[in-house]
């Protein structure tokens, strides 16, 4: 053998151990940051959590105050995730199956919450609804309260979570195309049934990923609705402003009790959102080969 190949042999050696080097500094690295990142803190959540016993855990977890925010967490998930879910179906369809003057505003205005501060969006709220807003008098002389109360709660919700559905469908839509529909409207279906038989299969893996995402921001939300709630003990509070006023005043057990509920509900999203990216992942991989 030459010396050329010798030394294109031993080069060609030392990129593939370089590389093999590189790659297992990537891997290390990347498990480290999770360790001290992600899982490190989760250890100390439920280490505080469980320090003074169960008996202790579960009186904070049962607390009336905690139930209350648990309650109406729940509530603003389960208001503002079904909205969105009408809307993210709605404004993806649009978008993907036609063609239409303001298309693209209505894109950018989709994506609007990205780049709107949460506290900002509550304040928006508060100005518009408060006591001294643009329609607070005229909420007043209705009795009708939105800000400082759950309707406000739901709204800031709302607002925050508004893309998570329909920015997962539009690129999913827009990939999958209008041949199949086109061809249902030529057999006779008319809008409902091409929806329900052809379009929602196509898309339901996407759709339940983006319902997954939608429920994991609203349960976990804090800046725009610690804005708008006006953080009445037991009235308004959520769970993760019930776990800052815990905080605040130094119950600091209580305090990671409550959070290790949140991390439990955060924990079965992710397991969700593993699932349901999986199965989205699977179906384009099926759509390229085909």
């Amino acid at each position: 053998m030459s010396s050329a190949s010798l030394t294109a042999a031993s080069s060609a050696n030392a990129a593939r151990r370089g590389s093999a080097l590189g790659r297992r500094i990537l891997i290390v690295s990347a498990w480290l940051a999770f360790a001290l990142f992600l899982l490190l803190p989760l250890l100390v959540v439920l280490s505080e959590a469980l320090k003074d016993g169960l008996g202790t855990f579960f009186t904070a977890i049962f607390e009336p105050d905690a139930l209350s925010a648990l309650k109406l967490t729940l509530i603003a998930v389960f208001i503002s995730v079904p909205l969105n879910l009408v809307f993210g179906v709605a404004a993806a369809w649009c978008v993907s199956k036609y063609e239409f003057r303001g298309k693209s505003l209505l894109v950018t205005l989709i994506d609007l919450p990205f780049s709107v501060s949460p506290v900002i969006a509550g304040l928006i709220y508060v100005l518009l609804f408060g006591a001294q807003g643009y329609f607070g008098e005229w909420l007043q002389d209705r009795d009708i309260q939105i800000v400082f109360a759950v309707p406000g709660i739901v709204l800031a919700t709302i607002f925050v979570t508004f893309p998570f559905v329909a920015r997962e469908l539009i690129p999913l839509m827009q990939e999958q195309g209008t041949q199949e529909e086109e061809a249902a409207r030529l057999l006779g279906a008319n809008g409902w049934q091409m929806f329900w038989h052809v379009t929602l299969p196509n898309i339901k893996w996407g759709l339940i990923y983006g319902v997954v995402l939608c429920t994991a921001r609203a349960m976990g939300e804090f800046g725009a609705v610690s804005v708008v709630s006006g953080h009445i003990r037991g009235v308004t509070n959520t769970l993760p402003l019930h776990v800052e006023i815990l905080y605040n005043e130094y119950n600091h057990v209580a305090a990671f009790s409550v959070a290790s509920l949140l991390l439990v509900l955060a924990l079965c999203i992710l397991l969700l959102k593993q699932w349901s990216e999986s199965r989205l992942s699977r179906l384009k991989s099926n759509a390229d080969e085909e």
